[in-house]
C-alpha cells in the first residue's frame, strides 16, 4: 500500500509539473518576436514600415488582448555590408516571423535563412528577384506583397503634363533590379505609343543633381520608377525640376510628396497594412508562406502636388486620372 502511494504521488507530481510547463509555454507565446530590416530609409519605405507595424500590432492584439508583438528594426542606411550583417543578425535570432523592406532587403534575407517564414513588402518583382518560385505558389519560405505600380498609366500621365515636343527624361539607378524591369516596362510602352526617351542612370545621390541639371534643357518632363535612389534624392530633384519648370512623374506617392507632381500609384502605408495581414495568417492561423499567393496592392489612387504643380505653372485642378 505504502509503495502504491509513493507511486501515485510520484505521478500527481509529473502531472502538476507538466501542467506548470504548458503554462509557461503558453506564456512565453504570448510574446510574437517579428525582425525588420529595411534597406534605406525614405518615404515610402518608411511608410510601408509603419502601415505593417500598425496593423499587425492591431491584428494580433483583437486576436488576444494579452498577445503583443516584439519588433526588432534594423536599417541598413543603403550600404551592402550593413545589409548582409544584418540579415544574419535577424535570421539568427529566434524571430517567428521577418519583414524584409525593398528588393535589396528581401535577398539578403532569404539568402541567410531558408525556414524562417519572411514576408516582404516594396518588392516590384518577387520571381525575377528570385524570392519565389510563383507567384500563385512561392515554394519557398518567402511571400508578400508588390509595389509594381500602373507604368503605363503614369508615363500617360506625364505626357499631359508636359508643354513641348521634346523627349521624356527617365531617371534611375542601373543597379536596382526592380527599376531595371520598370524602365523596361517604360521603353515598351514609349514604342508602343512613339515617344521618344532620355535615359539618365545614376548609381550615387552625389549625382542626382548634376544629372537632372543635364536633362533640363532636353526633356519635356521626368519620370522616375520606383526606385530607392530616386526615393531618396526626392528634394534635390523637386528642387531642379522646379528651376527648370519640368513636371515630374512619380513611381510611388511618397515619392510624388517629396519632390514630384503628380502620380498614379500605390500608397505604401496601405501596402504595408495589407503585408501585415499576410503576416497575421501566418503567425496565428499558421499558414506556410509557399503556398501563401503572392499578392499586388489592392488600390491605386491619384495624387497632386499642388504646390510642385503651381509653382511650375501647371493648374492643380487639371491633373486628371489617366
Amino acid at each position: 500500500m505504502k509503495k502504491y502511494l509513493i507511486g501515485l504521488m510520484t505521478i500527481m507530481a509529473a502531472v502538476i509539473l507538466a501542467g506548470c510547463t504548458n503554462s509557461s509555454t503558453a506564456t512565453d507565446k504570448k510574446t510574437i518576436n517579428v525582425g525588420i530590416l529595411q534597406v534605406v530609409p525614405h518615404g515610402s519605405l518608411d511608410e510601408a514600415r509603419k502601415g505593417f507595424k500598425e496593423e499587425l500590432s492591431k491584428e494580433v492584439k483583437q486576436h488576444d488582448k494579452s498577445m503583443k508583438v516584439n519588433y526588432n528594426y534594423q536599417n541598413a542606411q543603403g550600404d551592402q555590408a550593413n545589409l548582409n550583417s544584418m540579415a544574419q543578425q535577424l535570421t539568427q535570432k529566434k524571430n517567428d516571423l521577418i519583414l524584409g523592406i525593398a528588393t535589396p532587403s528581401a535577398q539578403a534575407l532569404a539568402k541567410k535563412t531558408k525556414s524562417t517564414p519572411i514576408v516582404v513588402t516594396a518588392v516590384t518583382n518577387l520571381k525575377s528577384a528570385r524570392l519565389v518560385k510563383d507567384d500563385r505558389k512561392p515554394a519557398t519560405n518567402v511571400t508578400g506583397t508588390k509595389d509594381l505600380g500602373p507604368v503605363d498609366k503614369q508615363v500617360k500621365l506625364l505626357t499631359t503634363l508636359t508643354k513641348s515636343s521634346k523627349p521624356i527624361g527617365v531617371m534611375y539607378n542601373s543597379s536596382e533590379e526592380n527599376s531595371v524591369l520598370q524602365v523596361k516596362m517604360v521603353k515598351e510602352y514609349a514604342k508602343n505609343h512613339h515617344i521618344k526617351l532620355n535615359i539618365v542612370s545614376v548609381t550615387s545621390t552625389n549625382d542626382v543633381a548634376s544629372a537632372v541639371s543635364g536633362m533640363a534643357d532636353k526633356v519635356s518632363g521626368i519620370y522616375l520608377p520606383t526606385d530607392n535612389l530616386m526615393a531618396s534624392s526626392m528634394k534635390t530633384i523637386g528642387k531642379k525640376a522646379r528651376e527648370a519648370k519640368l513636371p515630374v512623374v512619380t513611381g510611388s506617392i511618397e515619392m510624388a510628396e517629396d519632390g514630384g507632381v503628380a502620380t498614379y500609384g500605390i500608397n505604401y502605408n496601405d501596402l504595408g497594412k495589407q503585408t501585415a495581414k499576410m503576416a497575421y495568417k501566418i503567425l496565428i492561423d499558421k499558414k506556410k508562406p509557399q503556398d501563401m499567393p503572392v499578392e499586388t496592392s489592392h488600390t491605386l489612387r491619384l495624387y497632386v502636388n499642388k504646390a510642385n504643380a503651381k509653382a511650375i505653372g501647371i493648374d492643380p485642378s487639371k491633373i486628371t486620372k489617366p
